[in-house]
């Protein structure tokens, strides 16, 4: 019963995860007046163009083959931005702190499978990091963008903690939930207080700087 629960509850986390990284990707769509094709298309490779890769490199079936519930929130992640455009605009630091909650559910679920299927810690880590960051490098390459994990800001590093997070937590036994709360919390905090005060890493110098 404990098992099945918890099996349930990384569906879900999934699941919003998904909502949220689909609603960020049709936003940014709807501001390159995309049409509605094209915007899901953005969404549900936002949404999952992580967790795809994912799987893929594990050697697992991509997670949204197997219910049609992920693109069922991509249509209607684009219908609310259609209705609700105007309103949405208003609600910009809301998308942020949404799109910081979909990293860190992301990024849970992407180290907790990845152990599940028997690899190493770092492994895990990396696989972390790639459900993160991956769907959002895709977006911004579709939309003609430079993707933000290759900008200054802190996106990929606080993928990279939540991960070691996870793993340490798992080692020792924590509860599953707990730990996929903390280390989602950790995940989301950083990048919070990473916009919110600047922090960044270093930029690589071209050579005429």
């Amino acid at each position: 019963m404990e098992l099945f629960e918890n099996i349930r509850f990384v569906n879900i986390i999934e699941f919003l995860g998904t909502c949220a990284f689909a609603m960020s990707g049709i936003r940014l769509a709807s501001a390159k007046k995309f049409d509605f094709f094209g915007a899901f298309v953005i969404g549900l490779v936002t949404a999952i163009g992580g967790g795809t890769t994912r799987d893929l490199l594990i050697g697992a079936t991509p997670f949204w083959i197997q219910t049609p519930v992920y693109l069922i929130a991509t249509f209607i992640a684009l219908l609310i931005v259609a209705v609700f455009h105007k309103q949405l605009v208003k609600l910009n630091n809301t998308f942020f702190i949404w799109d910081c909650i979909g990293l860190g559910l992301f990024v849970v679920v992407g180290v907790e499978k990845t152990l599940a299927f028997g690899f190493q810690p770092w492994v895990a880590i990396t696989m972390g990091v790639i459900t993160g960051s991956v769907g959002g490098m895709l977006r911004d390459v579709l939309i003609n963008e430079i993707p933000l994990v290759f900008r200054k800001e802190i996106y990929a590093l606080a993928c990279v903690i939540g991960g070691v997070v996870f793993t340490i937590l798992y080692a020792l036994q924590v509860n599953p939930i707990v730990n996929q709360v903390i280390t989602a919390s950790v995940v989301i905090l950083i990048r919070i207080l990473a916009v919110k005060f600047q922090w960044h890493l270093p930029v690589l110098k071209g050579e005429n700087q």
